[in-house]
């Protein structure tokens, strides 16, 4: 038996080393040597978004990388993003299969992670018209003033007492109460099956299901089928989603009781399906993967690229406290000291705060990749063939640190937007924190509401800086969470 199995996994790779050797037709862009049958997947888990940048300087702003059987093409310079998100954007518009994002877009019924076609245009449309347009954002403006007042409310109760707040749980828990309330119709405060405590902890376990990959992503068939098998990959992942998944159907099986009073999008889908099974008649058919597909994207991009652009936002501030300084004047000086909320009429008067946040925006991406695109047929990018089936990776982090296109890039100075008309809404290619094209995010004015109403309520209300024991010392950031502890001081 073991003698087959060897059998069937040697011939297979035998066969791609021959093949992976023979000169190839197209003009591929250039990359680091690849070995043998793995190509360059010994060199995957190094590729932060910053040594990615390091990439492009030496082999150009077009890098050719394979993953096992599957090309990678790494684009780092605001021509290259414009060719591929702009002129090339419906060849370049859809998106790579893997295990993972299989598993948490229920075989990609949902929006992010579905491949282009009538599906995707469908669910995206339902939710620009139930959930992401201009009337639907403003009337959801009550629940994230609301829930910023509770914030503030709890945060003065740390600040009385001069104790330290975490600030990841205290912002992951603002904003997981803002998308449940709007996405869902929830409120986590009196929720049975979740809590403040495990909003977080249920976000991570979601990326780390998205991010890791195992052999059939890099080996499709029997060659990745063996290996899987061998060293049972599968179960780790399968435990982290099956935690994920019982949150996701109970919030489900939650809309399905009889009586519910509230109406949210999974409400919308739910009588569009019902209306479906009597009608019938529409191309499109909606099933419980696709409702559970989009409770799956509100949340997991509603609250994880929200509350790590806050936590980064404040790690920013803290660090430069002249910048913060300067914002809190301009809050404190324009809305005076004697409010008892904020509310989001206050945004529109204040001009450097918002220049702040689009400095976050260039230096914090919460998708430093944005998300992975897959080319549908051949293309040429700036003189390159890019073929058919090949994994195309945005690297905003990088282009926003260009030093060609920013002076000083990797300092936080909002004042480099003073006089300029750069935006964060995908028509600026050197920036680009919520992509651009077919697939910008649906939901980026929602997520950018959801920044500034935090932020003004945390720099209008409060003083900030690092606990005692704690000052002196810089702040040490990982790739994703930004800050831990930080001393509230009432103002």
């Amino acid at each position: 038996m073991s003698v087959f199995l060897c059998f069937l996994f040697l011939i297979p790779l035998i066969f791609i080393f021959l093949k992976s050797i023979k000169p190839s037709k197209w003009k591929l862009p250039p990359g680091p040597k690849k070995l043998p049958i793995i190509g360059n997947l010994h060199q995957r888990r190094e590729l932060h978004p910053r040594n990615r940048r390091d990439l492009s300087e030496k082999y150009g702003p077009i890098v050719f990388l394979r993953y096992g059987f599957v090309p990678v093409v790494v684009i780092s310079s605001k021509e290259a993003a414009e060719e591929v998100l702009k002129i090339h954007d419906l060849e370049c518009c859809s998106r790579p299969e893997t295990v993972g994002t299989r598993a948490i877009s229920y075989n990609f019924k949902d929006i992010g992670f579905a491949p282009y076609g009538e599906e995707w245009r469908a669910m995206r449309k339902l939710s620009v018209v139930e959930l992401f347009s201009s009337k639907k954002l403003q009337s959801f403006r009550y629940i994230r003033e609301e829930e910023n007042d509770l914030c503030v409310k709890k945060l003065f109760d740390f600040a009385s007492r001069r104790s330290p707040v975490n600030l990841e749980k205290t912002l992951f828990t603002l904003v997981g109460s803002i998308v449940c309330r709007i996405g869902f119709g929830l409120n986590i405060r009196e929720c049975e099956f979740v809590d403040e405590d495990s909003i977080a902890d249920l976000v991570h376990k979601s990326e780390v299901v998205i991010r890791n990959s195992i052999f059939s992503d890099f080996f499709p068939g029997i060659i990745g089928w063996l290996i899987e098998w061998i060293f049972s990959e599968n179960k780790r992942l399968n435990s982290l989603y099956s935690e994920v998944d019982t949150f996701f159907q109970n919030i489900l099986d939650d809309h399905l009781k009889p009586g519910r009073e509230s109406s949210d999008i999974i409400d919308v889908m739910i009588n569009m399906m019902k209306k479906q099974e009597t009608d019938g008649g529409d191309s499109f058919k909606l099933t419980t993967d696709h409702l559970k597909g989009m409770i799956s994207d509100v949340f997991l991009a509603g609250v994880g690229t929200s509350s790590t652009t806050l936590i980064w936002a404040m790690t920013e501030l803290i660090r430069n406290p002249r910048v913060m300084k300067k914002v809190q004047d301009e809050i404190r000086t324009t809305l005076g000291d004697k409010k008892e909320r904020i509310t989001e009429e206050d945004l529109n008067q204040l001009h450097y705060f918002k220049l702040m946040v689009k400095e976050i925006f260039r230096l914090h991406p919460a998708a430093p990749l944005l998300l992975p695109r897959e080319t549908l047929s051949h293309v040429k990018i700036q003189g390159y063939d890019i073929p058919a089936k090949t994994q195309i990776m945005i690297n905003a982090y990088a282009i926003a640190r260009d030093p060609e296109l920013w002076t000083n890039p990797d300092e936080f100075n909002p004042d480099r937007f003073l006089d300029s008309s750069i935006d964060y809404r995908g028509l600026n290619f050197e920036l680009l924190p919520f992509g651009s094209g077919r697939r910008i995010c649906p939901g980026m004015t929602m997520g950018i509401a959801i920044v500034e109403l935090g932020l003004l309520n945390l720099l209008y209300f409060f003083d900030w800086g690092l606990p005692e024991k704690e000052e002196g010392k810089e702040i040490i950031t990982g790739n994703e969470v930004a800050l831990d502890l930080v001393q509230v001081i009432l103002h």
